[in-house]
């Protein structure tokens, strides 16, 4: 700077500043400092190399000069204001290269204060009601500080960790981050090897657990597993082989129990996880329990004394949210008469004509076929079985993180043209492949001891060796790693005029969308050599979130913009008219191309207490079908002063009360409507009963 003038001072030749204020974006007035400028033009310099502070002074004097010239005389000027005039001054003085960076760093900080803008109308918000992104977080206080917390992390890792083109394609709607606010903090669920665990005990924190030598004990602590686990995750817990684990810890007791004895575990088990909250106690944990093949007379005993229990339900025979009970069908073990567990599959099957539970899950079909019983899944529909690090089982893997696509969008931009939605397509999963690899290269420098009990305690495959300090990019690699989907069914009306529900050639249009993203995933794993997978995404929050965008920037279009959710993954819309038989026939030929998880399900109109033999027509129908995880859906009205059971519709019709507990299956796991979202409400008054065919009638 030339001798005699501060930074302070804005125009050499007058010796005076042209203003001693400046004008904050809150309307407040602050002391000018013009050096604030300069240090801002060399950042900039030094982000594409510069190196030459004199010449960010000289051109802070010209830029003051400049602002004098253009009647800011003694009037304090704006923020904005004086950053267009650096811009204009760097650009006119043929630094282009330093008004991008400026003009990048400027963006930046623009969109950091919007996120705490943002922010903090979030959390007013959460203070009155908790957001229903999640309709199994409750509004207590625990919860509304969990929510906070939540807010927070998004607009930090939106603002401050993800590159700009993540950041970008989250915010417009054309792919959704699951879980931004876990993003460098956590992995996403895990199938438990419980069996390890009460074989050999474990350490929550604060002392260790020795095996138990009671069955009471040991699904006490199967509780606890699921709860100390949660902790340390943002999905879901499931156990893969809950009977064989359980029998087999019965067949090494001293004493055998007798059947009261395991009953009354299975119960205690069922009431803690309605019961043991996790995360912060926000929520009780996302629990499943797979079950069903195993044919010894102690995991018989098991799996008839789980349904036994989920059956009778909570201690006024309301019914249980968790676990979700997942019921796995195979040929010549439970599925047909003569099968040595088909008994328990007739259990099962009025089980679930009253509790929505236990859903199934079909061994012989195409996709889990080569891995025997191995396959497992979780509630909300997410499967994890191959894996090109490690031993093809679900037992102590899980997903890393998902991200979805939004297919609505793509087929809107491509405007219904086919060639240019396959080129979008690409494109969008190429940048969701680039997304998931960032966040996996964030959460492989996690430490052993920043999740202390998934890995501390050896739950993940691949940690078994790891120190306390080590990273867990070794062991998280046995993880998949998926791109979901949402809005098929709007995407096809985009582009063909009717969806895969309605019309044959819909349909293999959107096969033909799904088998190529399929193929791309398989591309992907081949090209960086880890577990990426295809998933049927099960939309929550996310029904809401890109309607609404895409309604605002493509208008009211009949049939694609004109509710107020999109159609899950693969599914027909849940408004239209179908068969039983057709919407299972149709979308049981997604399945196997959605790897990292599927299910379909058919809604009744009431629970069918009394048709068993429609159940049981129904999931062989699903087995012909090619359904690789399926379930049944009906209103469950509870009355909560009398405890009434039934169809209800404004008051019991036994007591007269208005307070009704109304349960109905939320992207798999099950939940009361009170806690429904506005997009899954919305969807939930659009659900129609699918026709059911004369043979499935008494």
């Amino acid at each position: 700077m030339e001798k005699g003038y501060s930074q302070k001072e804005a125009v050499p030749d007058r010796g005076k500043a042209p203003f001693k204020e400046i004008r904050k974006r809150d309307g407040r007035l602050v002391p000018f400092d013009a050096g604030k400028i300069t240090e801002a033009i060399f950042k900039a310099a030094r982000a594409v190399g510069g190196s030459n502070r004199a010449l960010a002074e000289a051109l802070t004097r010209q830029i003051l000069l400049q602002l004098f010239k253009e009647g800011y005389n003694g009037l304090p000027p704006s923020v904005e204001e004086v950053q267009d005039v650096v811009e204009k001054v760097l650009i006119e003085n043929g630094h282009a290269r330093t008004a991008k960076a400026y003009i990048l760093y400027r963006d930046r900080r623009t969109r950091i204060r919007e996120a705490r803008s943002e922010l903090m109308d979030a959390v007013k918000e959460i203070l009155i009601e908790t957001n229903r992104e999640n309709a199994n977080i409750g509004n207590s206080p625990s919860a509304k500080m969990l929510q906070i917390a939540m807010a927070a992390s998004k607009k930090y890792y939106l603002s401050n960790l993800l590159p700009d083109d993540f950041a970008r394609a989250h915010r417009e709607g054309y792919l959704h981050i699951h879980d931004l606010d876990y993003y460098s903090k956590t992995v996403n669920c895990l199938y438990i090897d419980l069996a390890r665990l009460i074989q050999e005990g474990f350490n929550t924190g604060y002392g260790y657990i020795r095996p138990p030598k009671r069955i009471a004990s040991a699904a006490a602590q199967a509780a606890i597993i699921l709860q100390s686990n949660q902790n340390d995750m943002f999905g879901g817990q499931s156990f893969p082989h809950f009977d064989y684990s359980m029998g087999a810890l019965i067949r090494e007791m001293p004493e055998t129990p007798d059947e009261n004895d395991v009953f009354q575990s299975m119960e205690g088990l069922i009431y803690n996880l309605n019961t043991m909250h996790s995360r912060a106690g926000a929520q009780v944990p996302f629990s499943s329990i797979n079950l069903g093949t195993d044919t010894s007379p102690e995991g018989r005993l098991v799996t008839a004394s789980v349904l036994e229990a989920l059956g009778r339900g909570l201690g006024r025979g309301e019914s249980p949210i968790f676990p979700n009970l997942v019921f796995r069908l195979k040929k010549g073990v439970n599925f047909n008469p003569g099968d040595p567990n088909y008994d328990l599959y007739r259990k099962a099957l009025k089980v679930t004509s009253r509790r929505m539970n236990p859903t199934f899950s079909f061994m012989d079909c195409s996709i889990n076929r080569p891995y025997r019983e191995e396959v497992s899944y979780m509630g909300c529909r997410s499967r994890v079985i191959g894996n090109r690090h490690g031993p093809e089982i679900s037992a102590g893997r899980g997903n890393i993180a998902p991200v979805t696509l939004n297919l609505p969008r793509i087929a809107l931009e491509s405007r219904g043209q086919q060639s240019l939605f396959f080129v979008q397509l690409d494109r969008m999963m190429r940048l969701g492949a680039r997304q998931l690899l960032h966040r996996l290269e964030v959460l492989s420098r996690l430490q052993v001891k920043d999740l202390p009990f998934l890995m501390g305690e050896r739950l993940y495959m691949g940690s078994e060796n790891l120190k306390s300090t080590d990273c867990i990019g070794e062991a998280i690699k046995n993880g998949t790693l998926a791109i979901g989907f949402i809005g098929l069914a709007e995407a096809l009306t985009v582009m063909m005029g009717k969806h895969h529900g309605e019309d044959e050639e819909a349909l293999q249009e959107g096969l033909k969308i799904v088998d190529h993203m399929h193929r791309r995933i398989n591309q992907f794993a081949d090209e960086y050599d880890l577990n990426f997978v295809l998933y049927a995404t099960p939309a929550e929050g996310l029904a809401g979130r890109f309607i609404a965008m895409d309604r605002e920037k493509f208008g009211l279009l009949p049939g694609v913009t004109d509710r107020d959710y999109y159609t899950n993954s693969f599914h027909v819309p849940v408004n239209y008219g179908i068969s039983i038989f057709d919407k299972i026939t149709r979308e049981g030929q997604f399945h196997a191309y959605c790897n990292a998880g599927h299910i379909s399900y058919v809604e009744l109109e009431a629970p069918p207490l009394n048709n068993l033999e429609a159940l049981d027509k129904i999931l062989h129908h699903m087995a012909d079908s090619d359904v690789g995880y399926g379930g049944v859906n009906f209103p469950i009205d509870e009355c909560r002063s009398c405890y009434y059971s039934g169809i209800i519709a404004d008051r019991c019709p036994r007591c007269d009360s208005s307070d009704i507990r109304r349960i109905r299956r939320i992207t798999g796991y099950l939940s009361t409507s009170d806690r429904f979202n506005a997009a899954k409400f919305s969807e939930l008054r659009d659900r129609r009963p699918h026709f059911t065919p004369r043979e499935l009638e008494q």
